[in-house]
């Protein structure tokens, strides 16, 4: 052990260290001031085109992808520079894994080209209120690999870019306008140009525009109730108001004006059965009765008196 560890050994593994140290410090010192050049180019970029009056889905992820790629040649240039990695190489070995690495994040990736359709496509923008997969909101935010939400109860909602453009887009910004549609059902004994009167009277509201005219119709027919339909517009933030808004006044108007809003219904037919002694028997007592007290007495043959022998 003394012979293999010698005061030449102790003296070349040291300068080794310090070399290696000196390089893993060079290359965190050179990433920290990459990282820093690479913000302030995205940032500069993000200014840039704002200035250009680009949209600002496309200005958002421009900015993400440029500091992606930024950050990516900042770790090829460490490499090759600090440790002396031969590009080529690197560039091999990436294509290996990378293959591989494709191969396992195939949604991711295809979350990536999503992004990009949505950028190039631009079916919504930053700040507009669409309906993705079912989900409302108003968009804050289109990524590489998602894009965000915010619900009208301030929920967050981030959604995958890829099931963005496999499936509905409904963008509800371009009108401003926004329809507000009611089905409110009244009992069939009531007066349907009462109940459509007093609806009529709540489209005082401010925020329900006359243009178009709100209107009230009778919707359909339905088992229970007469179903009215009741249709009005309002501006895009307006409308989860109103819609509450207009339900709950029209609710109390009925009340007070002695319009009613039915149950469900059912019809219950109670038969009675006849016993074998002609008799009713009660509904309540049909699960105590015997299956044979119900059927009529059967008639038994006479005997065969035999022949007459007198």
């Amino acid at each position: 052990m003394e012979k293999w560890w010698n005061p030449a050994r102790q003296q070349h593994w040291g300068e080794v260290a310090l070399q290696i140290g000196i390089k893993v410090a060079i290359a965190l010192l050179a990433l920290w001031v990459g990282l820093r050049v690479a913000r302030w180019m995205s940032s500069l970029a993000t200014r840039g085109m704002s200035r250009a009056e680009l949209e600002p889905t496309a200005i958002q992820f421009t900015a993400r992808v440029l500091y992606v790629v930024l950050v990516v040649l900042l770790l090829l240039a460490i490499l090759q520079s600090v440790f002396g990695v031969a590009p080529a190489s690197f560039i091999a070995v990436i294509g290996a894994a990378g293959l591989a690495i494709g191969l396992a994040l195939k949604d991711s990736l295809s979350n990536v080209a999503s992004g990009v359709m949505l950028v190039t496509l631009k079916p919504f923008r930053v700040g507009d209120i669409v309906t993705l997969n079912g989900q409302t909101g108003k968009c804050e935010s289109v990524s590489i690999f998602q894009t965000r939400l915010r619900g009208a109860d301030n929920q967050t909602i981030v959604l995958p870019n890829s099931t963005i453009t496999n499936g509905e887009i409904i963008n509800l910004t371009p009108d401003v306008r926004r329809r507000v549609e009611l089905v409110i059902g009244i009992g069939y004994n009531d007066d349907i140009d009462k109940a459509k009167g007093l609806i009529s009277a709540l489209f005082d509201d401010k925020r329900i525009l006359e243009d178009p005219a709100p209107d009230v119709v009778v919707y359909s027919l339905g088992d229970n109730s007469v179903n009215l339909g009741v249709r009005v517009h309002v501006a895009n933030d307006d409308w989860f108001g109103v819609k509450c808004d207009l339900t709950e006044r029209i609710k109390k108007s009925f009340d007070a004006n002695g319009v009613s809003i039915p149950f469900p219904q059912r019809d219950v037919h109670v038969y009675h059965h006849v016993g074998a002694d002609g008799e009713a028997i009660p509904a309540a007592a049909l699960t105590t009765v015997s299956l044979d007290a119900l059927q009529p007495p059967k008639k038994t043959p006479d005997k065969d008196p035999g022949p007459d022998v007198s």
